[in-house]
């Protein structure tokens, strides 16, 4: 490694972009490359990034195999900046392994990290926790450590344990000093705000009250009937039944939570489930059916019961938990909301849900001023403004269940 390839590579470690490049800048040999290829990245040039990385990784020899694993893991953080999630996860892992294997362990814990914040990012929380548990945390360095903090508290958060996400945010606090990285430091900070914004509103007895992450968490906890909008489901303490795939119950089950201690008129009921304005015999006997299959999926939670003018849901408590935002396409917003420009494959994934359904949903919020569209055709990316006044971790995919 020459002097300037060195003094390069110090550079971009402490965060000093346009030093590095002062170094490289003029240079097409493949370390140069890769070093511009860094820099760039970081400068938020990810298509030129990308490209360059590439590059660099087709410039080195069969001989030099740690250098195209590293150009490997960078231009997968690239994609992971770009919201760019169709990568295959196999050639990470073999980057990784080659790092490993030459004794690289500090790009091959980043390596790991990139594969663990994917999954977390597509809401495969499970796998991504997996992961992250896997990590070798004492070699960590500090840059990696506040990064690897930041990804466990986001999956804290999205399980609703609050301190346990304070407690990952104060280390990565920790880590991202000790890095002296300001974007590290920035978004440490812009992630311990979340914690203060409110996340959800509670509907109870006619009056709203906006929620904080902690304050939801509590709520769980109380015992009380929850119909979670957020999510999509009812709760009761550790008793979790998801609706998501049952609209129809779903849309029953918020008709009477939201009408509670009260009952809902088969009218209004057949509207709220049907989308029907004119109800006939077959929507009425439809109604008896999905009200026999609520009743008994309820049962264990709470009661049904037949009123004079239509239905009640018996409870002690019943609580409704809508999303801080407004619109059937939510989760699309939450995930927008960080500021990234997303593909629509990239969301398809992230959502579970087709890409064409994306698609007619994106249209529908940039014809309302909600989102814009940067690019075309297959480079065409989606943005939203930042949700600056409240959180929507509660919205974002695959949530885990409470215990």
């Amino acid at each position: 490694m020459d002097s300037l390839i060195a003094a390069a590579a110090r550079a971009l470690g402490a965060g000093d972009v346009l030093g590095a490049l002062k170094h490289v800048g003029l240079r097409d040999d493949p370390p140069a490359l890769a070093l511009r290829g860094i820099a760039m990245a970081q400068l938020g040039e990810h298509p030129r990034a990308r490209e360059l990385l590439r590059r660099a990784a087709r410039g080195f020899g069969a001989h030099e195999e740690l250098s195209r694993a590293r150009c490997v893991v960078a231009e997968a953080e690239v994609a992971l900046a770009m919201r760019d999630l169709r990568g295959a996860p196999r050639a990470l892992a073999a980057a990784s392994a080659t790092l490993e294997a030459r004794a690289d362990r500090a790009n091959a814990l980043q390596a790991r990290l990139i594969a663990a914040r994917r999954l977390l990012l597509i809401g495969r929380l499970k796998e991504a926790a997996a992961a992250l548990d896997r990590l070798d945390w004492p070699r960590l360095p500090p840059s990696l450590r506040a990064v690897a903090e930041l990804a466990t508290a986001e999956l804290a958060l999205r399980s609703l344990r609050t301190a346990a996400a304070q407690a990952a945010l104060g280390r990565a606090q920790d880590a991202a000093e000790r890095a002296r990285i300001p974007a590290l430091l920035a978004e440490v900070t812009e992630a311990r705000a979340a914690l203060d914004r409110p996340a959800a509103r509670r509907f109870h007895a006619g009056h709203e009250q906006p929620l904080r992450l902690d304050e939801v968490e509590a709520l769980f906890a109380s015992g009380a009937l929850v119909l979670d909008a957020c999510r999509r489901g009812l709760r009761a303490g550790a008793t979790w039944l998801p609706l998501a795939r049952r609209p129809v119950l779903f849309a029953l089950a918020r008709a009477l939570a939201e009408a509670w201690p009260g009952d809902v008129d088969r009218d209004t009921l057949i509207h709220r489930a049907f989308r029907t304005r004119r109800p006939n015999e077959t929507h009425r006997a439809r109604l008896r059916v999905e009200i026999g299959r609520l009743r008994r999926l309820v049962a264990p939670l709470a009661r049904i019961e037949a009123s004079a003018r239509g239905f009640a849901l018996i409870a002690d408590a019943v609580v409704v938990l809508v999303p801080p935002i407004d619109g059937d396409q939510a989760s699309l917003l939450a995930l927008l909301a960080d500021g990234a420009a997303w593909s629509t494959s990239a969301l398809a994934l992230a959502l579970g849900a087709s890409q064409r359904t994306v698609q007619r949903a994106l249209v529908e919020l940039e014809a309302a001023a909600r989102v814009r569209s940067i690019g075309r055709a297959r480079a065409k990316r989606w943005l939203a403004p930042p949700l600056a006044g409240f959180t929507t971790i509660l919205l974002l995919p695959a949530a885990l269940p409470l215990t």
